[in-house]
């Protein structure tokens, strides 16, 4: 055993002296490598120093994002008629301050002067000294003005008093001489056709006691009122428009048209309606018809003089638009004459049935035929006024104008080359032949800006561009010629519209919306 632990004895004393060895040449590696870094390290700083290029680091230039409050929104422009009035100010208070030329949102001109919010607001604080000052002013200045209105309004009453008194030697208005022509004139040779008719009629139902001429007298009766409504709706449609009714006033026809319609119901059909069915429970005998006869003769020929004229001024006018004369009257282009028309039909169709009932009673000697035809009249009246109740509705609602017309305006606006495409396309019929046009338009950028470069000179265009060298001056320039483009946007809609409107003479409003 003692042999063994020996061996194993001597073989450790071998690896302990192999370890020993490792140890130190390890050190001495690092000790040498140490030396050659102080070596290289000394070699560098003892080298001379070598111009080296500047590194380059790109950075993108982002404009700084502005929050627009009420600071920045006092650059906003105001007229000069505002300023004075909300701010209390003279037109020599205006002459100091800073003018701006932009272009005119109005036909009939073609720029004028505004002024920037701010400025006229510190004018008006140097004017009157403090907010609450010229609130006051304000207040005062309100008050002097309904009191000039009041006394505005009992001037006029005294003046229209005083023309009544003396007479009025003005020449004739316009909402006089529209009853000389067109659906005017029909409608007052139906009033006096009609008048006149009511009058006899009640004299023969009197005479008589029939109860077909009674529907016949009440038929009269309300057809003249009904044409009395007409001609206040026409005399109210030729108004000028005002503040209050931007668009006019040509929808009245199609309103006293719808009351027509529903006088004709009520009092037209509904008393003939109780006549009849009174005749039918409780028939009375009835005297000498002849008088009856003559009066429905006489009112058939003038009702169908009447219709006549009625007749023509629908041909004539379906003529000017390019209709059907059914058509015409299907759509209720011409509201009044549309209801001389049909009222002038009953009123043919009523005599007839009328005197056919008659003629059956005084032949047969049965009034239950009489009641019979006060019963039909009253039925073609029903008829008569749904169809006028249903037309004017329709028209009320905002039609639309005809396809073709829809077509050939949109045709226009896209064959215009700023034009990329229109949407949205509206066009309503708002009466008397006026047409208002709607449509959301996608304009070509690139040729409205080359339209606003044409008329600038680029050679000073150059120069600014060359001149640009920090992201102020770029927001500067781009914010220049940006608004600039904008009214050269704005132009090209002033454009279109007068071009649809020059082309289109019917139509009178156009708003064109910018996508």
């Amino acid at each position: 055993m003692l042999p063994g632990l020996a061996a194993a004895a001597a073989a450790h004393r071998c690896s302990w002296s192999s370890l020993c060895r490792l140890r130190l040449h390890c050190r001495a590696a690092a000790r040498g490598s140490s030396e050659r870094q102080a070596e290289n390290i000394g070699a560098e700083l003892k080298a001379p120093l070598i111009k080296q290029e500047p590194l380059q680091v790109r950075v993108k230039a982002v404009l700084k994002k502005r929050e627009y409050g009420p600071k920045y929104t006092q650059n906003n422009f105001i007229t000069g008629v505002r300023a004075i009035n909300e701010f209390c100010l003279k037109s020599s208070d205006l002459e100091q301050l800073r003018k701006i030329r932009r272009r005119s949102p109005h036909e009939d001109t073609e720029s004028f002067t505004v002024y920037l919010r701010s400025d006229v607001e510190a004018k008006s604080l140097e004017v009157w000294g403090s907010p609450e000052a010229l609130a006051r002013e304000k207040k005062l200045r309100k008050e002097a003005e309904l009191e000039y209105r009041e006394r505005l309004f009992r001037n006029q009453k005294i003046l229209r008093e005083y023309r009544d008194f003396l007479g009025n030697t003005k020449p004739r208005s316009r909402t006089t001489s529209v009853f000389f022509k067109g659906p005017g004139k029909v409608v007052m040779v139906a009033i006096c056709i009609n008048g006149l008719n009511c009058f006899f009629k009640f004299l023969a139902w009197i005479y008589t006691g029939s109860a077909s001429m009674f529907s016949e007298a009440i038929h009269s009766l309300s057809d003249t009122c009904n044409q009395g409504l007409l001609a206040l709706g026409i005399s109210k449609s030729v108004q000028t428009p005002d503040p209050t009714h931007p668009y006019g006033f040509s929808n009245m026809r199609y309103i006293v048209s719808l009351i027509s319609g529903v006088g004709i119901f009520m009092m037209g059909a509904g008393l003939s309606w109780y006549h009849g069915i009174m005749g039918l429970l409780n028939p009375q005998p009835m005297e000498s018809l002849l008088w009856a006869y003559c009066i429905l003769a006489g009112s058939l020929v003038s009702e169908g003089a009447t219709l006549l004229v009625a007749v023509n001024e629908l041909r004539r006018s379906a003529r000017a638009k390019g209709m059907s004369f059914y058509k015409y009257v299907m759509e209720s282009r011409d509201p009044s004459t549309n209801v001389i028309l049909l009222e002038d039909t009953a009123a043919v169709l009523g005599v007839t049935i009328a005197a056919t009932c008659m003629g059956l009673t005084s032949i047969t000697g049965n009034p239950l035929y009489d009641s019979l035809g006060s019963l039909g009249v009253g039925t073609l009246l029903g008829v008569v006024s749904a169809f006028l109740i249903y037309t004017n509705t329709e028209a009320l609602l905002g039609r639309s104008i005809q396809p073709e017309q829809v077509q050939r305006l949109t045709e226009l606006l896209e064959n215009d080359p700023s034009v990329r495409a229109i949407h949205d396309v509206k066009a309503t019929d708002l009466g008397l032949g006026k047409v208002r046009f709607k449509a959301e338009v996608d304009f070509d950028g690139r040729v409205v800006t080359r339209s606003y470069l044409e008329k600038q000179d680029f050679d000073q265009m150059l120069q600014e561009i060359q001149q640009v060298k920090t992201p102020e001056e770029l927001e500067t320039f781009m914010l220049k010629h940006g608004e600039n483009i904008i009214d050269t946007l704005g132009a090209e809609v002033d454009r279109l519209e007068k071009e649809l409107k020059k082309r289109n003479p019917e139509v009178r409003h156009v708003d064109l919306e910018i996508l």
